[in-house]
């Protein structure tokens, strides 16, 4: 479960920054507070997952999550450039995610 609880937190983180993107600088009411509970939600759900997984583990994988959700979304969304190196050093970070993944107890 406690695993369910960390892909769901880094949904969310993934979800309220891209909102934070559209709220642009808190001038938009929708996305301003689609970020505000979506930030508590995914603190909420980090909490979760971290009564009984590791805390470097478990944050290193929520925040590689966010890293690669909001960078791929960026690039769908908003048209971010990407280049070989960007995409080598996501790699890297995937596979520093995938291989912490395994590391479980």
């Amino acid at each position: 479960m406690q695993w369910l609880f960390l892909m769901v937190a880094g949904l969310l983180e993934v979800g309220w920054a891209v909102a934070m993107k559209y709220a642009d600088g808190f001038t938009v009411l929708v996305p301003s507070v689609i970020t505000g509970i979506g930030y508590i939600l995914s603190a909420v759900f980090l909490a979760l997952a971290l009564k009984s997984l590791p805390l470097g583990q478990a944050y290193a994988i929520w925040t590689g999550f966010g890293i690669l959700g909001t960078t791929l979304l960026g690039i769908i969304l908003f048209g971010e450039e990407v280049d070989a190196k960007k995409i080598l050093f996501f790699a890297m970070i995937l596979g520093g995610i995938i291989g912490l993944c395994l590391c479980e107890d």
